[in-house]
């Protein structure tokens, strides 16, 4: 799978997205499962940049000590 650079705010909006396709129930069973995969590497990319910017927060507030 390629790696998306989107930004947070833009892979949460796809995630959304994705969401709200599932919610509807209009897919079948493939279409369905490949949308389950795509939200997982979604939240996995959103979990990685929060902690990302976790790190950098912290490191920059041992910076100010």
């Amino acid at each position: 799978m390629k790696k998306n650079k989107n930004s947070y705010t833009a892979t949460v909006n796809e995630l959304e997205e994705i969401i709200s396709k599932i919610e509807s129930g209009e897919l079948n069973v493939d279409e369905l499962t490949e949308m389950v995969k795509k939200a997982s590497d979604l939240v996995q990319q959103c979990q990685k940049m929060l902690r990302s910017t976790e790190d950098d927060l912290n490191k920059k507030l041992g910076e100010l000590d």
